[in-house]
């Protein structure tokens, strides 16, 4: 399949050479992919993945939030036996690392949305398919089996929306994860300045046959003028209702970001909450996800699991996350980068050394379960100060 795909897609013919097996097996952590991404894709692809909206503060501010949260760790615990696994909606996965939705793959890598698959399945966990993605749900589940999540967003036309959940449940999809933060594009310069479009010889597969229109050029991005015609910008709370009336998939929620939007949630019935700012590609100065974290886990009482979707490249991101209250978390980013330079092997490195990394930070802080990270292994800036204990 992928040798065909690289003949008809020129982006590839003459970029692959540089990278060699040496460089990728000098790679030690996921952020190294993205430096080798940016030298072998074209500018208008690299900027695509990598940028966010307007002056990219909360792009910046969604890993360094991170740097500030500090460990607590606890000593003389047992650690030989060190467990990662976890359930998400019922299904039983190897660590509470998935992948989340990411649109157009194949601008990455021929093979796409396939290696995504293929790489979430041999690692034992969750991939999410973008509706933007570059493979279709019926593509996607032909790689074998898997536990997929099918990413939605809500088209003006509901017939469309319908058809692309009822074929998502033939696929053997498990979930519905419904973008609520997009009724508009936020704005990308970056894309603006490319004047983006999507390859010639690649299309949205799940819209095609639908007329729906292309993503062609314009003299803005081509994805801005696509979605302001096509996305419904009403899509409101009684919609969430409306989706449940048409499936019986769980519904997941994914751009929640306050107390307030995760109590209507819960009341909602939704099955679960991702906290996620649309990887700062929306509304810039937002705050990052994992600072908005703990309110939202707060403000559900934990009547659902919360999961973060956000700036996550290192293992002990991963536990800072879980010691918020999150449930798991998805990656989006990482996964584009390594399956530019390496395809799916890149996915799986990625997937096993945030595995590995998160196993190690566990042992480190004396955790052998997830049932084990506690508040209390964590201090945030916006706790109050501690009192040791007197002599």
């Amino acid at each position: 399949m992928s040798v065909d795909l690289i003949a008809l897609n020129p982006i590839f013919n003459t970029r692959s050479s540089k990278f060699d097996s040496a460089r990728k097996m000098e790679i030690t952590n996921v952020m190294e992919y993205e430096a080798l991404a940016k030298e072998k894709l074209p500018k208008m692809i690299y900027d695509y993945y990598a940028s966010g909206a307007e002056d990219q503060w909360t792009l910046k501010e969604n890993r360094n939030a991170f740097s500030r949260i500090l460990f607590r760790p606890r000593i003389l615990i047992d650690v030989s036996k060190i467990d990662l696994t976890t359930t998400v909606l019922g299904f039983k996965i190897s660590m509470p690392i998935m992948i989340a939705p990411t649109a157009m793959q194949k601008m990455a890598h021929p093979d796409g949305e396939y290696a995504t698959a293929r790489a979430a399945a041999a690692a034992g966990t969750i991939m999410t398919l973008s509706s933007w993605g570059t493979s279709s749900v019926e593509e996607v589940a032909s790689t074998g089996p898997g536990v997929r999540f099918f990413q939605l967003y809500v088209y003006k036309d509901r017939n469309i929306v319908t058809q692309l959940v009822k074929r998502a449940e033939k696929a053997g999809f498990k979930a519905i994860v419904l973008t609520v933060d997009t009724p508009r594009l936020g704005r990308r310069e970056s894309d603006i300045k490319n004047r983006f479009i999507l390859p010639q010889n690649l299309s949205l597969r799940n819209f095609d046959g639908l007329n729906l229109g292309k993503l062609d050029k314009t003299d803005d991005s081509g994805l801005a003028s696509y979605v302001a015609g096509q996305v419904d910008r009403s899509l409101s709370w009684k919609d969430v209702k409306w989706l449940q009336s048409i499936t019986p998939l769980p519904i997941l929620v994914k751009g929640v970001l306050t107390a307030e939007d995760a109590r209507i949630a819960v009341q909602s019935g939704v099955a679960g909450i991702i906290v996620s700012n649309h990887g700062a590609r929306q509304l810039d100065y937002v705050p990052a996800t994992i600072v908005a974290l703990e309110e939202v886990v707060e403000a559900t009482q934990r009547r659902v699991p919360v999961f973060l979707d956000g700036g996550v490249r290192r293992g002990t991101d991963v536990f800072k996350a879980l010691a918020l209250g999150a449930s798991g978390v998805f990656i989006g980013r990482p996964v584009v980068f390594s399956l530019a330079v390496d395809g799916e092997a890149g996915i799986r490195k990625t997937l096993q050394m945030l595995h590995d990394e998160l196993e190690l930070t566990m042992a480190l802080s004396g955790c052998r379960s997830l049932a084990e990270i506690t508040r209390n292994h964590i201090a945030a800036p916006w706790d109050p100060p501690r009192v040791g204990s007197k002599l």
